[in-house]
């Protein structure tokens, strides 16, 4: 996202998670960093790792980042929690703050197995601290189809979850320039616009959105 010295911001995540723990005030747009292509973050720094650690004698603590949200989610559209590969105490706070999860996957079979764990995860999440959470769908990334072993992992996570759980049309392929971005802290649309990837991922955000609007035109239809 273009900050190559994350550790030297006065105001990340950790900030505000460690005042939403000690129950101190949290100013409308406090720790909020503005990106020249139009997009918002909050960012973290190592300082994330420590506050886990702190997390686990906390009250209500699996609710922390979602009391730092509740203050910004009036003000946007869209918020994406973007969560690290492991099922710690952050995840379960990110978990418990959502609307819905969308699982990146990549097409091999180390993280085919941790699918698994993962969902059980979400499940208890939704029975135990936030009812409202659903799966957004499994998303197959860094796939190379020009391999057998890419296409038997892809077939594996379809079959063994395309039954009861939506498994995205769209892939995100292998790239050399996507893996660039976080060196020029550009995104894939400003870096290679034209490239696999991006077209990859523009095709992705239609495919969640007419999702959306499916399930938003149920929702009106049941209302009546």
């Amino acid at each position: 996202m273009g900050w190559q010295q994350p550790d030297e911001l006065p105001t990340t995540l950790s900030t505000l998670m460690q005042k939403a723990m000690n129950d101190q005030p949290i100013q409308p747009g406090e720790g909020i960093l503005h990106h020249a292509e139009g997009v918002d973050l909050i960012p973290a720094n190592i300082e994330l790792a420590g506050l886990e650690v702190t997390l686990v004698n906390s009250m209500n603590r699996e609710k922390m980042l979602k009391q730092v949200l509740d203050s910004a989610k009036r003000e946007y559209d869209f918020i994406l929690l973007d969560c690290m590969p492991s099922l710690g105490m952050l995840t379960i706070n990110a978990l418990a703050a959502a609307d819905a999860a969308l699982i990146p996957v990549q097409a091999q079979y180390l993280s085919a197995k941790g699918l698994e764990q993962l969902l059980q995860t979400v499940q208890k999440v939704r029975r135990q601290i936030n009812p409202k959470l659903k799966i957004e769908g499994i998303l197959l990334t860094m796939t190379d189809s020009r391999t057998n072993y890419g296409k038997q992992i892809s077939n594996l996570i379809r079959q063994a979850y395309g039954k009861n759980l939506k498994v995205f049309e769209q892939t995100i392929p292998r790239s050399v320039r996507a893996a660039e971005t976080s060196a020029v802290g550009k995104s894939i649309f400003q870096h290679d616009p034209k490239g696999k990837v991006a077209e990859a991922y523009k095709s992705l955000a239609k495919e969640v959105q007419a999702d959306a609007d499916r399930q938003r035109k149920l929702s009106s239809e049941r209302a009546r």
